[in-house]
């Protein structure tokens, strides 16, 4: 049977929303791909109409990440004033509510103990991602006057990743909360937004 090229741009966006998942729980080392293709309903053996290999999935999944990423914090951000928005996506990404979302949460912190053994690819995918996350708060930072937007932007994109991850890898519950709140607090203090209007997620 034959489709029409909509058909077959929905299927592969269904791969690509599976591997995005599958990434994120397992790992890009540990996926199968068909796992996935079984995930998605469909046969092994239709995956190479979409894609030319497993790498060639990986990396365009890891865009497919950021891409999902990119639409959740539009929604949290979106239409704010820049010290606002800064503390709003402070107050979602080191809230319980990501810590917990391992499967849909940031490419950047699922990602970037992987990233260094993945194919040049996927990493240049990665490097995309980051620096349209990089260039959005430099430009928050850019309308509140610092004096280096850019070093402020990507110091504060470190500090999120190392804090989730931190709050993700330790067991006890109250010590992952309490790396949670003491990060959104030193965070805000450092960059002089304490006082910005952002209501936090759980």
């Amino acid at each position: 049977m034959r489709y029409d090229a909509e058909h077959k741009a929905r299927t592969r966006a269904r791969i690509l929303k599976e591997a995005a998942k599958a990434i994120r729980s397992e790992g890009p080392h540990r996926i199968r791909v068909a796992g996935v293709m079984s995930r998605a309903g469909l046969t092994h053996g239709g995956f190479y109409a979409h894609f030319s290999s497993k790498d060639n999935l990986v990396a365009e999944a890891i865009t497919q990440m950021f891409h999902d990423s990119a639409a959740s914090f539009d929604r949290v951000v979106g239409g704010r004033p820049p010290a606002e928005a800064i503390s709003a996506f402070i107050d979602y990404y080191l809230s319980s509510t990501h810590r917990d979302a391992r499967d849909t949460g940031c490419p950047l912190a699922a990602l970037s103990t992987d990233l260094p053994r993945l194919k040049a690819a996927a990493r240049t995918r990665f490097a995309d991602g980051v620096t349209r996350l990089t260039t959005m708060f430099s430009s928050w930072f850019e309308a509140l006057g610092s004096p280096d937007p850019g070093a402020e932007a990507a110091s504060t994109l470190a500090e999120l990743v190392g804090a989730i991850g931190l709050a993700r890898a330790v067991p006890s519950r109250e010590q992952s909360n309490a790396i949670l709140s003491h990060s959104r607090m030193m965070l805000k203090r450092r960059l002089g937004i304490e006082g910005a209007t952002a209501p936090r997620p759980s």
